[in-house]
């Protein structure tokens, strides 16, 4: 069970820091704010560690970002404990019910501009992916939210910090940003259809 729980973790924890990647190289002054901040936190010959995270709320607001626009876990199954009343439709006791997370990501009636890779909204606004926050839940809410959050926490924000601090990067083979594949391979897991190739360029 264990060793599931783990391959399952590094897979969508994967995916989400390509996503980040991908997004960040399309929108390059995105990525120099990210990176700047990094710089002004972590110290000369230092690795970024789990306690610089609450310290890096830009870094934290391009993962809340990231993960509304793909989310690891696109759909989201429950099932009705008892009968009830959802929009005018009468659901029954036992049905399985199907949340599209994705769709929640991109509704305009609760996000502004849904479309676009804006982390700031979230230095203004303060949504968290803990649950509570019902238009955006990444890894569920309530009894039912994914287990493996600290976990998927601390490897993304460590990992894509490690990435962004020591290197800038540009598209393997010569790519163009605008040619960017950004289409999305929908499954258990939100992966690219083009995986993202890219080189570290040395500062």
């Amino acid at each position: 069970m264990w060793q599931d729980l783990f391959v399952a973790g590094t897979d969508t924890t994967s995916t989400t820091i390509e996503w980040a990647m991908a997004e960040l190289l399309q929108n390059p002054e995105k990525l120099k704010k990210t990176r700047n901040e990094l710089q002004q936190v972590i110290k000369k010959d230092e690795e970024p560690k789990d306690s610089d995270i609450n310290k890096l709320p830009y870094l934290q607001a391009v993962v809340k970002e990231t993960l509304r626009l793909h989310p690891t876990a696109p759909i989201l199954v429950r099932q009705s404990r008892s009968e009830v009343d959802l929009c005018g439709f009468k659901v029954p006791k036992d049905t399985l019910v199907l949340v599209n997370v994705w769709s929640m990501g991109r509704d305009s009636s609760i996000w502004t501009d849904p479309n676009l890779f804006l982390p700031e909204r979230f230095l203004e606004s303060g949504e968290d992916f803990i649950g509570e926050d019902l238009g955006f839940i990444p890894f569920g809410a309530g009894r039912r939210m994914c287990s493996g959050v600290p976990f998927a926490h601390r490897v993304v924000h460590t990992m894509l910090a490690t990435l962004l601090y020591h290197f800038d990067w540009k598209l393997a083979d010569g790519g163009k940003i605008e040619d960017m594949d950004m289409t999305e391979k929908f499954g258990t897991t939100l992966h690219k259809v083009k995986p993202l190739m890219v080189i570290p360029v040395k500062e």
